[in-house]
């Protein structure tokens, strides 16, 4: 099922020649030097179109640095007028709306913090009111692409058509190299659902690691995203923010040169070849669906014996081998370790819930049973009396 939106088509407001689209500068904007000598050498990269830097900083601690504040805003006026990148800033309550459009920029993003709070959305979207201003959406902190969704819907239904989803990677406890695991499912979702919303992707915040962004980006591009957000600072050493993921003008043009560009279809034979392989697919779907209906039918089955013989459900010695065993199974089969798990744990969970549906209809079957004897007893019980 999709929802129903009305967002303009990215290449209906914003003109992109050359592929793929990039936003990119520094997190911070620390000085009007700092500011101008990053855009001037953007600027010198075709693909960059639009000129990022974070003006007001919303911060964990009090005492970090939270932005140079509106003052930064007439750096971003004299990077437009020298360079003609377009400018885009975070904004995050409706001063900053405010503040942002009177000194012209151009696209405004709400960040990870933001968005998941609904009446600073709907606070922010008030603001916009028939500003013809489109507004980049990061997803949430956490993996919740319904609260993401929501604030897209949110805004779009108070008639804000320009709008871009933003994948900047989710907060995840489980060790992991990036600094926010990309989980690349949730944004793909979000794109089935909402098919209209281009996406870009941020790799800066999804790896935290400058050796990290080229592969991201290159997974970006071949997952068919629109463009790419990237924090890009003239002297990354030196940055008051986020030094480690930020990359210098020469790093972003030496990977942007190393990107393959993939087409989304071929020729004739290809696509012949492809639908040969869909169709395999296909059949195969359908065989592993049938399995896993079989394999519920047995596991209702397994609820009816534990109910019979007053077992619980969860067995966790069980649960523990079956673990070990189809995890070394599925690697020596070619599959990875936390594929395996991931489907392990959606099939368990649905097999616990079979479990416990199975009991709970025996336990009320038999509770009916009870109370039907009950009354009959009572009938009998009436009759004798009489």
């Amino acid at each position: 099922m999709t929802e129903t939106f009305d967002i303009l088509p990215l290449q209906d407001w914003l003109t992109f020649p050359d592929l793929p689209f990039i936003i990119a500068g520094p997190c911070s904007a620390e000085s009007e030097s700092q500011v101008m000598s990053t855009a001037i050498e953007l600027a010198k990269i075709s693909q960059v179109r639009v000129f990022r830097a974070g003006i007001w900083k919303p911060r964990t601690r009090p005492g970090d640095f939270e932005g140079v504040g509106k003052k930064g805003l007439k750096w971003l006026q004299k990077v437009k007028q020298e360079t003609g990148l377009l400018l885009t800033v975070e904004v995050a309550n409706p001063v900053h709306v405010r503040e942002a459009l009177d000194h012209g920029i151009d696209i405004l993003w709400i960040g990870a913090r933001t968005v998941v709070n609904p009446f600073s959305i709907q606070e922010i979207g008030e603001t916009i009111g028939k500003a013809d201003v489109p507004v980049m959406v990061k997803n949430p902190l956490n993996p919740d692409l319904k609260t993401w969704l929501g604030a897209i819907e949110r805004l779009n239904q108070m008639g804000i058509k320009k709008l871009v989803a933003v994948h900047r990677g989710f907060s995840f406890f489980n060790r992991s190299p990036y600094r926010n695991a990309p989980m690349w499912e949730i944004p793909i979702e979000l794109k089935r659902l909402c098919p209209e919303i281009p996406i870009f992707v941020d790799p800066s915040h999804i790896c935290g690691n400058y050796e990290l962004i080229l592969p991201t980006i290159q997974k970006a591009l071949d997952l068919e995203m629109n463009g790419l957000m990237i924090e890009t600072h003239i002297d990354p050493s030196k940055a008051l923010t986020d030094k480690n993921q930020q990359i210098t003008p020469i790093q972003l043009k030496e990977m942007l040169g190393k990107l393959i560009l993939r087409r989304e279809s071929g020729g004739f034979e290809f696509e012949q070849k492809l639908e040969e392989l869909r169709s395999e697919i296909d059949k195969l779907d359908e065989e592993l669906i049938d399995i896993l209906a079989r394999r519920m039918s047995v596991v209702e089955e397994i609820g009816k014996y534990k109910q019979a013989n007053k077992i619980t459900i969860l067995q966790l010695k069980r649960w523990n081998y079956l673990i070990r065993d189809r995890i070394e199974t599925g690697i020596r089969m070619g599959l990875s370790r936390e594929f395996i798990l991931r489907l392990l744990e959606s099939v368990h969970e649905e097999g616990i819930q079979r479990q416990i549906d199975v009991m709970n209809r025996e336990d009320e079957g038999r509770r009916t049973k009870d109370e039907g004897r009950r009354t009959k007893d009572e009938g009998r019980g009436t009759r004798d009396e009489g």
